[in-house]
């Protein structure tokens, strides 16, 4: 059933990773923004997490298959969020390479909030179908 709450939970987190990271930068280096497109790592990563948004959106009718993709989108979203703190440690400290981070370098803490909440709504069906069954 795709007008479930966790549909609409990874509808967004699909949204998240798949057309914001186009519209907000990841960080200003030399007065330059730099987009997720700069760094193969990073486009891959990003793809590979909208894939698999796209991908459990879509296999609503096996709740079990979907709880474990979310797990592994949520993995990659770590590692994601893992490479952006890095790179910001990693930054010289001199005035002339300033960097600001940007607000993209947060959408995979926003991502991995929605896949939780997501999780949260396929646990509570899934609870509730094997209730049923019970009764049966």
């Amino acid at each position: 059933m795709i007008q479930r709450i966790q549909s609409v939970y990874l509808g967004l987190a699909f949204i998240v990773m798949g057309v914001l990271p186009f519209l907000f930068h990841l960080w200003i280096e030399n007065n330059t923004k730099v987009y997720f497109m700069s760094n193969i790592l990073y486009t891959v990563f990003f793809g590979l997490s909208t894939s698999l948004s796209l991908l459990s959106l879509l296999s609503f009718k096996k709740r079990q298959q979907q709880f474990v993709m979310n797990r592994l989108n949520m993995i990659l979203n770590l590692i994601l969020l893992g490479l952006f703190v890095y790179r910001t440690l990693n930054l010289s400290g001199d005035a002339q390479n300033a960097s600001e981070k940007g607000i993209g370098m947060f959408l995979p803490a926003l991502t991995i909030f929605l896949l939780v909440l997501a999780n949260k709504a396929i646990k509570k069906d899934e609870d509730l179908v094997k209730s049923v069954d019970r009764l049966r």
